[in-house]
């Protein structure tokens, strides 16, 4: 993936987000933990897009990040905008493997590349659950679009 072309086509749900002052560290470049919010904004975008939040409140059953990661390709620095796009990679038995990418305008680049293992839980009991067909088709309705 290497053009903005390329993340278009990724990610169906996307998050304009411009880098913040106070994001950076020491070392003059946005700090590695502001990567995972900005692709918790693109997560919350996506789970948006699909319903999950409207269902976790009438049904108690929503998603919980079970494992995340992050390749850094190239440092953010303030001033610049970033592009966040979500995916769904794959679905699983009790939930999914999504993608982020970040897309700076700045450098005209994807600047890194992340995973999270969503699992659905019912809030209710703490259990794990299967996502609803519901839920299913309208993530296939995004990723095709």
């Amino acid at each position: 993936m290497k053009t903005k072309q390329d993340f278009d086509q990724a990610f169906p749900v996307h998050v304009e987000l411009p880098v913040q002052w106070g994001e950076m560290d020491a070392f003059g470049h946005v700090n590695n933990t502001v990567y995972f919010k900005y692709f918790e904004t693109a997560r919350l975008a996506y789970f948006n897009e699909v319903g999950v939040m409207e269902d976790m409140q009438k049904e108690g059953l929503g998603p919980i990040l079970a494992e995340t990661s992050c390749r850094f390709k190239r440092p953010l620095k303030f001033p610049d905008t970033v592009i966040v796009g979500a995916s769904v990679l794959e679905n699983q038995p009790y939930g999914f493997l999504m993608q982020y990418g970040i897309y700076s305008l700045q450098q005209q680049t994807i600047t890194s590349i992340g995973n999270g293992r969503i699992v659905m839980v019912d809030y209710h009991t703490g259990q794990k659950v299967k996502p609803s067909e519901k839920l299913l088709n309208l993530i296939e309705q995004v990723q095709n679009r």
